[in-house]
């Protein structure tokens, strides 16, 4: 039971981190008409956020066995 929740922690902080990666850096919307480029400005705290979680997680994961 120990080591599959170890598994399972790992695989969900692997896969919260790299959505986490994915939102950092997926691309800006923009919209051009004309000459007049409407560029939404991206907020990245909530990425940091999700990075963060997931390297805890992983973290965690890696510590749950040893005893």
């Amino acid at each position: 039971m120990n080591n599959s929740l170890k598994t399972i922690a790992f695989i969900s902080g692997i896969v919260i981190l790299a959505y986490g990666v994915y939102t950092l850096f997926k691309p800006e919307t923009q919209i051009s008409i004309g000459d007049v480029d409407l560029i939404e400005t991206q907020d990245n705290t909530n990425s940091y956020i999700t990075i963060a979680v997931g390297i805890v997680i992983v973290a965690l994961s890696s510590i749950i066995g040893k005893k």
